[in-house]
């Protein structure tokens, strides 16, 4: 490939330099002379080290990880586990040490759980920085080498060919028919074409044709380049800051479960400092009184809740991981039930990144690549012949679109190597039955005129029988333009200025289609030293388009029916952006689209006029972190897709970010917190739905564990307000937490949902995990259990029960009526024995183990000893069962009670 010659400049070598800004207005002379530089000579390497010094190297920067002690620190910095380990301190200084070491193992437990489970790692930088790290053919010391892409500096020349990685920001000194992919900085979906011409100083990242900039690749052409920016200075490094400015934060749940944390410890506190306070003025013992805290703090707190969260956290990500949605952060399962607003990109998320031929339109009308029934189409009538002539057509206008081609396709006919344009071009005369090796096997090419921004064409010459071919394609203004006739099956008629303006106009209807519109023309020469751009015969225009999935309409009607907005977000044009909108039904006429500048505008405008707005357009990375944060301020919760790196920074500021994981970039993946396996969007809805259910699940088990808890907070509080005896000690209050308690909570976690959970609209971001009804109805839960505690010591006085007999009693009959409050869970709206609750095998699970947790230990001396039990008798079995089961029959009455009145007053809707 021959390389392009810089044009020439007096700029030398100078001490006196400066970095321009702005690099992509200026002409290559000025910007040489500023950065004193000559093309031909470089930089001398001793200028090269001293700019290396001054700039540093040419990499992004990092984020320090957490080690290994700051991850452990952070998984014991709750008030709860405070609160806990106070309580284990005071169970050690009163000589408890079984107490204290089983209160101190359970912190164990919960924070090896957290640290082996903490996924917040910030992989994303390192990915960034692989992106540049290659490298870099320069010039110094008036030679051409090869260094690392790392060691480049401002002023470096760089040489550049078709498939380089763009290792800096250069700006452009030459180029010869130069192409870049850009689209993971801008979300471009096709090449672009680069020129050393320079560009208005306004002009926006995807309109710098005079600009490369590193992350990006050349897909044809060379270049020659000087470096105008390296590391942080680059579009790729302000990316990089962006997403280390990018707070990803605390999901949802995690702010909810802190303040209810929170709240559990300050309540516990005032509870006991008000019992005790109580007490002391009754009389009691101060030490007695200590005890009673230690007591109070280890039932108030459920020390089984981190563990059963982690685990319906864990089990979510495995459920949805099966279906393709995989979960780096264990949090943002149950957030995405909560979503309001979806920030899809456009390229590679609703499209398939895949140039298709869509239109084809010759002399005889338009049509449709394929067989269509589209109205567009204006299909000849075929009884008449005209059928054949349109065929006849559409083949010539592909086949000059293969032979006037550099790309390849692979034995499949779906992918190829090349510039996807032309490769799109290939597949659809490969479908019309056009085999491009064999077209260039009859047709051998003898010459080719690479495409040139200046005239904006490109041609090939053909050897044939009676002379040379020559196929010719490029901007319909520009082909039209050079065409003297316009070609049809019947023969070919003068281009006229009427001729020439009817087909300037059907070009640009396909255009405010949405479709990237190339023409194609013909002629026949006797030699290939002939001018390949005069006197040439029009043979018609090709659209082509990035098409829609076909899942994604369907989809995105699933998002309205559940209450969520969808809204696109891309670096590409507005009139594409528009097309797509329409095709995935985002929009259905010409509703607004919102470009560039006025980006900023609409997001000062509020949150109302943000929600009138379905389309943003020709988006930088800053503006798309802009709007997400925008969003999250007007109080919705913000899931983004994307994946491209300039979609990172807003990836990880979104409440979920949701990477593509086929067509993803590393960057975009590990900016995420869940990654789409099939890179379908229809999986999207499917995660929303499964984290609907788990918010649910999440819902009822920590009213369940809370329930259980209060009701031990109130027999302890009681009996120590009332100068009765301890019926409950710490280390059984804490056995009934980690065993009676987890393992039902864990079962409810387990459960499928209620049906319709789709159909209702997100909850309120700001709702609690728990909300009026929950705590009423865990209040009234844990009254009873206690009061059927204290019955159960009643009975056990009338039947002269010993100390240990009436505490073994006590503690069975909380422990049971426990075990038997799990079916209280169930939906108001749902019936006595058929619910969510009762079809959930985990259930009968739980219940089966846990029954033989609790009836064992009596009977096992070590364990009975630690735990202070005694062996039951029929009696006292009596007493347990019978006292343990009365809450469950008067909380079923009620909920049976409820239940029917909402039913008659109200529509069937999912509790959720």
């Amino acid at each position: 490939m021959s390389r392009p010659t810089p044009t020439p400049t007096s700029a030398a070598p100078s001490a006196d330099w400066t970095l321009p800004e702005a690099p992509h207005a200026l002409t290559a002379a000025e910007a040489l002379r500023r950065l004193g530089v000559s093309p031909a000579q470089g930089l001398s390497e001793q200028e090269a080290q001293a700019r290396r010094k001054r700039f540093g190297a040419n990499a992004v920067a990092t984020r320090a990880t957490a080690g290994a002690v700051r991850m452990l620190l952070h998984q014991v910095s709750s008030p709860v586990i405070w609160l806990l380990a106070a309580a284990a301190a005071l169970a050690l200084w009163f000589g408890e040490r079984v107490d204290a070491a089983a209160i101190l193992g359970v912190l164990t437990i919960n924070a090896a759980i957290g640290w082996a489970t903490e996924r917040k790692a910030a992989r994303a930088i390192e990915a960034l920085r692989a992106l540049g790290g290659h490298a870099a053919r320069v010039r110094r010391d008036g030679a051409e080498r090869t260094i690392a892409a790392e060691d480049l500096v401002p002023g470096d020349i760089v040489v550049l060919d078709a498939g380089d990685a763009v290792p800096a920001d250069l700006l452009l000194v030459a180029a010869s028919r130069l192409s870049a992919d850009e689209s993971s900085l801008t979300g471009e979906s096709v090449a672009v074409d680069k020129t050393a011409e320079p560009v208005p100083a306004e002009a926006r990242l995807g309109d710098r044709s005079s600009m490369l900039f590193k992350g990006s690749a050349v897909t044809r052409g060379s270049g020659i380049g000087v470096v105008v920016a390296t590391g942080l200075a680059t579009q790729l490094g302000q990316v990089t800051r962006l997403v280390l400015e990018a707070d990803a934060g605390r999901s949802p749940l995690e702010r909810r479960l802190a303040r209810l944390s929170a709240q559990l410890v300050w309540a516990t506190l005032a509870l006991a400092a008000a019992i005790a306070g109580l007490g002391l003025a009754g009389g009691r013992d101060l030490l007695l009184m200590l005890e009673a805290g230690v007591a109070l703090a280890v039932a108030a707190i459920p020390e089984g809740l981190p563990i059963v969260a982690t685990l319906a956290l864990a089990r979510g990500m495995w459920r949805m991981a099966r279906r393709n949605a995989l979960i780096e952060r264990l949090a943002a399962v149950e957030t995405l039930g909560a979503t309001t607003v979806i920030l899809t990109d456009k390229t590679g998320t609703l499209t398939e990144n895949r140039m298709t031929v869509r239109r084809l339109c010759t002399a005889s009308g338009d049509a449709a690549a394929e067989p269509t029934d589209s109205p567009g189409d204006t299909q000849p009538d075929a009884a008449a012949g005209g059928e054949d002539v349109a065929a006849t057509e559409r083949t010539l206008l592909l086949r000059v679109a293969a032979l006037c081609n550099d790309a390849q396709l692979d034995g499949s006919g779906v992918s190829g190597q090349g510039d996807p344009m032309e490769v799109a071009l290939l597949r659809a005369a490969r479908q019309a039955g056009l085999d491009e090796a064999a077209l260039r096997a009859a047709q051998p090419r003898l010459r080719t005129h690479a495409f040139d921004p200046a005239t904006r064409m490109m041609a090939t010459m053909h050897g044939e029988n009676e002379g040379v071919l020559v196929a010719v394609k490029g901007a319909p203004e520009s082909v039209i333009a050079a065409a003297v006739f316009a070609g049809a099956a019947a023969g070919t008629t003068e281009m006229d200025a009427a001729t020439r303006q009817a087909w300037l106009g059907r070009a640009d209807r396909l255009a405010q289609d949405g479709l990237r519109v190339i023409a194609c023309a013909m002629k026949h020469v006797a030699s290939t030293e002939d001018d390949p751009f005069a006197d040439l015969v029009f043979v018609g225009l090709i659209g082509l388009e990035d098409p829609i999935r076909s899942a994604v309409p369907g989809a995105i009607r699933d998002c309205r029916r559940a209450g969520i907005r969808v809204v696109m977000v891309t670096g590409d044009h507005a009139v594409t952006a528009r097309s797509i909108g329409r095709a995935a039904g985002l929009v259905s006429g010409d509703e607004q689209v919102v470009e560039g500048a006025a980006i900023e505008q609409a997001i000062a405008a509020g949150p109302a006029a943000l929600r009138r707005i379905s389309i943003f357009a020709r988006v930088s990375p800053a503006e798309k972190l802009a709007l997400v944060k925008a969003y999250q301020a007007a109080g919705d919760v913000v899931a983004m897709t994307g994946d491209g790196v300039n979609d990172a920074p807003a990836l990880r500021q979104a409440d979920i970010g949701v990477a593509m994981g086929l067509r993803g970039t590393d960057v975009a993946r590990e900016a995420a917190a869940m990654v789409l396996l099939d890179d379908a969007f229809t999986t999207i809805v499917m995660a929303i739905h499964q984290g609907r259910i788990i918010f649910q699940s999440i819902r009822r088990f920590v009213a369940y564990l809370l329930g259980c808890n209060l009701a031990e907070v109130m027999v302890v509080g009681l009996a120590v307000s009332t100068a009765l005896p301890l019926p409950l000690l710490p280390l059984q209050i804490l056995y009934l937490n980690l065993s009676t308690d987890v393992f039902p909570a864990f079962a409810l976690a387990l459960g499928e949902g209620e049906a319709g959970l789709l159909a209702a609209p997100p909850r309120n971001p700001k709702e609690p995990i728990l909300g009026r009804r929950e705590w009423l109805a865990i209040v009234l839960h844990g009254a009873a259990m206690a009061a059927a505690t204290f019955a159960a010591m009643g009975l056990a006085e009338i039947l002269a029960l010993t100390s240990e007999q009436s505490v073994t009693v006590t503690f069975l009959t909380l422990a049971f009526a426990q075990l038997w409050h799990v079916f209280d869970m169930r939906g108001l709206r749902t019936g006595l024995l058929a619910n969510e609750v009762t079809r959930n095998g985990w259930i009968w699970g739980a219940i089966a183990l846990c029954t033989v947790l609790l009836a064992l230990p009596p009977y096992v001396p070590p364990v009975a000893a630690i735990l202070r039990l005694v062996p039951l008798n029929a009696a006292m079995w009596g007493v347990v069962l019978g006292c343990s089961l009365g809450p469950l029959l008067l909380s079923q009455a009620v909920i049976t009670v409820i239940g029917g009145r909402r039913r008659i007053g109200e529509a069937p809707a999912p509790d959720r």
